[in-house]
């Protein structure tokens, strides 16, 4: 199943993405089974959703090919990043592969649709891009084992985990400084339940710039797979339904080009994650 948001940034409701590719309006069903039209907190639970599989997308209004396609999902509180996750990435930019998973917060007020612009901030120098397989929490999780965490994930998405490196890398404390910008969380276009993604450790990913080949990866170079995060981050903080993960990129961002390659107004990113969809962002000024 696929699930997404659809309307403007702040009135999206919730959508069912049909066979043939349209987007279906689930909200009045939605409003019927949970007491919400949106994809947030409880409406990801793990009965919610196994009543959502039920529905037949093309007896649901159709919504218009022109809607916007916002964050695939809402009420977020927590947006955990994790960086250096992959050891060729590592490698790039110089740094070693960490022994314990390096985890940072990206503000949730970053999030932004799929497509909606992105932004460079006041005084940035450095802007980089980075493909990232997101994981959205569908229940909570504390203290999860390895071997369970996969049970509490509602599905999967796409994340460019946009960064501003000179803030990242160049300012005094932590990475969030660099990672939280208005607009440089885009999520979706879809939100993919686990049954319909057959190896989450064996997804193909890339992104372009101006239609130029930038990364290239796999999830199966991951250094700590999706169930490892989910269960680590669980033994530090509680786990809500509507959390989201990204759990690093592989190689080819701009900082380990030679030289170095960064974001311009006017630049269009493309990117994409197997099963998960495709993103498309143009780089603006701040306004």
């Amino acid at each position: 199943m696929k699930l997404c948001r659809h309307g403007p940034p702040g009135r999206e409701k919730s959508g069912l993405v049909a066979a043939d590719g349209s987007v279906r309006d689930l909200s009045g069903v939605l409003a019927e089974l949970n007491g919400t039209t949106d994809i947030t907190g409880s409406a990801l639970a793990p009965r919610t959703l196994a009543k959502l599989k039920k529905i037949n997308p093309d007896k649901l209004p159709k919504v218009s090919s022109r809607a916007r396609v916002g964050a695939c999902v809402g009420g977020t509180r927590n947006f955990i990043a994790v960086g250096m996750n992959y050891a060729d990435h590592a490698a790039e930019t110089g740094s070693e592969v960490p022994k314990e998973p390096i985890l940072f917060n990206k503000a949730p007020s970053c999030i932004v649709g799929p497509d909606d612009n992105v932004m460079i901030p006041p005084g940035a120098k450095k802007t980089d891009w980075e493909v990232e397989l997101a994981v959205v929490i569908g229940s909570k999780a504390r203290y999860v084992e390895e071997k369970d965490a996969l049970k509490f994930v509602a599905g999967f998405c796409i994340c460019n985990d946009v960064s501003e490196r000179s803030f990242q890398m160049e300012r005094a404390g932590q990475w969030m400084k660099g990672k939280s910008c208005e607009s440089f969380g885009p999520l979706g276009p879809w939100l993919v339940t686990p049954d319909e993604i057959k190896d989450v450790q064996n997804l193909d990913m890339w992104l372009d710039v101006n239609g130029t080949r930038m990364q290239t990866g796999s999830t199966k170079t991951m250094v700590f797979g999706v169930a490892y995060l989910i269960s680590y981050i669980s033994h530090f903080m509680v786990l809500e339904p509507g959390d989201v993960i990204t759990t690093g990129t592989p190689p080819g961002v701009g900082m380990g080009k030679k030289p170095p390659r960064y974001l311009r107004p006017g630049d269009v990113i493309t990117l994409g994650v197997q099963g998960l969809g495709m993103q498309c962002q143009k780089v603006v000024p701040f306004a």
